[in-house]
């Protein structure tokens, strides 16, 4: 899922509702998530950024996408499929991630580091549902993520209407960067633990958001 630059509201001085001030960019975040339930905050590149709660259809390709993950097995066992499980970034004293789907390790819960983030060493996949704000899973969390090894990284691009697929770490980064468009079966590297294969179309179909009602056509 993307997200946006978090603007910070002006506090009347001498107020706080919320105790005292937040002192690192981590006590800002839980400020945040106390201000708006339902929004993720992550910290990426030492900026704060905050997503709001996913559309239907956003939900609807999450869901479609557990299946063949699931199908082959990687759900229980050595591995689990996991939601919204914090990702701690190496690439800051405070970068963290929640990716929107995660395929991890079953002893993911011993590598905990902190703030309910875990040890990228534990993450085999991950993979981002685009919204609004697309550069940050195209640009920003490829970076991240690569950065921090994590072997796979899938983007389902509602913007453009395509799948990503990055492999093959090199350094800090991943060397192939392959786009997949409608039509396409996609096999997913067996590193991850299973042979995986996704369907373009019924991905992107699944993450096609209905015209809004409300407005008249």
């Amino acid at each position: 899922m993307s997200a946006a630059p978090v603007e910070h509201p002006q506090a009347h001085e001498g107020s706080d509702p919320y105790g005292k001030q937040p002192r690192t960019l981590l006590d800002q975040a839980d400020r945040l998530m106390q201000q708006l339930p339902g929004y993720r905050v992550e910290i990426l590149g030492g900026a704060l950024t905050v997503t709001p709660p996913p559309d239907a259809a956003h939900a609807r390709a999450l869901s479609r996408l557990k299946r063949p993950f699931a199908t082959a097995g990687l759900d229980g066992g050595e591995t689990e499929i996991l939601e919204g499980v914090g990702l701690w970034l190496p690439d800051g004293p405070e970068n963290y991630a929640v990716p929107d789907l995660s395929v991890v390790d079953a002893d993911i819960e011993e590598h905990l580091v902190e703030y309910n983030c875990y040890d990228p060493a534990a993450f085999r996949l991950v993979l981002e549902v685009t919204s609004s704000n697309y550069s940050t899973d195209l640009r920003t969390k490829v970076k991240a993520y690569g950065n921090a090894k994590i072997p796979v990284y899938v983007i389902v691009d509602r913007e453009h209407d395509r799948l990503h697929v990055l492999t093959d770490l090199v350094g800090s980064g991943y060397d192939k960067h392959r786009v997949h468009t409608r039509g396409e079966q996609v096999t997913l590297p067996e590193s991850i633990g299973a042979e995986v294969v996704l369907d373009v179309s019924a991905i992107l179909t699944a993450a096609e958001s209905a015209p809004d009602p409300r407005i008249r056509r």
